[in-house]
C-alpha cells in the first residue's frame, strides 16, 4: 500500500527511555558520635540529597585521642572488602577533627595512610563545630575546641552535641562557600596543614556528594 503524504511526513514512534546518572555510593566513617552522624544524617534525609548519592553512614565510636588512625584504618579494611568482594561502592571518606590545643595524635600518619590507599579526609580544624559555625557566619580567627563549641551553642541555641537538621539544611550553600574561602585564605597565606586554624575540608565532601547530581544544594 503506497504511503500518503501525511504518513511520509511523520517520525517513526519511538519509545522514550528515561535516562538518569547513577548514584554513587558513599561510605562514611566519622568519630563523633553526636554531632556528625546527626548531621550527615539530616543531610541524607534531603530529598535532592536522595537523588544524588546513596550515602553510608558509618560511625565508630571509641577512645578519642585515637580516632583518625582508627578510622582510616577502618576504611582501608572496609575498602579493601568491597575489591574483593566486586561491591559497589564509589568513594570511602573519614571525617575527623584536628583538636586543638592537643592535637589528635598521629594526625600526619593517618592522612598519609589514607592517601596511599585512597581513601578521603575531610578535616576539621579545630573540630567539627567549625563546620557548623561557618552555616551561621564567617569565622577567620583562630580557636581551639572549646571556644567552637561555645560559639556553636550560642549560634543554633543547642544543648548538647546533637544537631538539628532543619536549622542547617538550609544554610548548606553558605557553609560551602564561607568554608572554601578559608581554604583560599589559607592558599594565599602559604598556610599548611595542621596550622591552617580555622579550616574545614567538609566542603570536599559535600561537593562530592552533589557535584554531579545536585549541584543547586551547594547554591550557585
Amino acid at each position: 500500500m503506497a504511503r500518503s503524504s501525511r504518513d511520509a511526513g511523520r517520525r517513526p514512534l519511538k519509545r522514550r527511555v528515561a535516562t538518569r546518572k547513577p548514584k554513587r555510593t558513599f561510605l562514611i566513617f566519622c568519630e563523633g558520635e553526636r554531632t556528625e552522624p546527626d548531621y550527615l544524617t539530616a543531610l541524607k534525609r534531603q530529598p535532592v540529597m536522595r537523588e544524588a548519592a546513596a550515602v553510608q553512614l558509618s560511625v565508630v565510636p571509641g577512645d578519642n585521642r585515637s580516632k583518625p588512625r582508627t578510622l582510616v584504618s577502618l576504611a582501608i579494611e572496609a575498602r579493601q572488602r568491597a575489591m574483593d568482594e566486586e561491591g559497589e561502592i564509589d568513594e570511602f571518606w573519614c571525617v575527623f577533627d584536628v583538636e586543638w590545643p592537643a592535637n589528635h595524635p598521629h594526625l600526619d600518619e593517618a592522612i598519609t595512610h589514607a592517601r596511599r590507599n585512597r581513601i578521603k579526609v575531610a578535616i576539621s580544624n579545630p573540630c567539627f563545630e567549625l563546620w557548623l559555625i561557618l552555616h551561621f557566619q564567617s569565622q577567620t580567627a583562630w580557636m581551639d575546641s572549646d571556644s567552637a563549641c561555645a560559639l556553636r551553642r550560642r549560634l543554633d541555641a543547642s544543648v548538647g552535641k546533637g544537631v538539628d537538621g532543619e536549622k542547617y539544611m538550609p544554610l548548606v550553600a553558605d557553609a560551602v562557600r564561607r568554608a572554601a574561602d578559608l581554604d583560599e585564605r589559607h592558599r594565599r597565606e602559604g598556610t599548611a596543614f595542621p596550622d591552617d586554624n580555622p579550616s574545614s575540608g567538609m566542603h570536599k565532601l559535600l561537593a562530592a556528594i552533589m557535584r554531579q547530581s545536585a549541584p543547586e544544594l551547594l547554591g550557585p
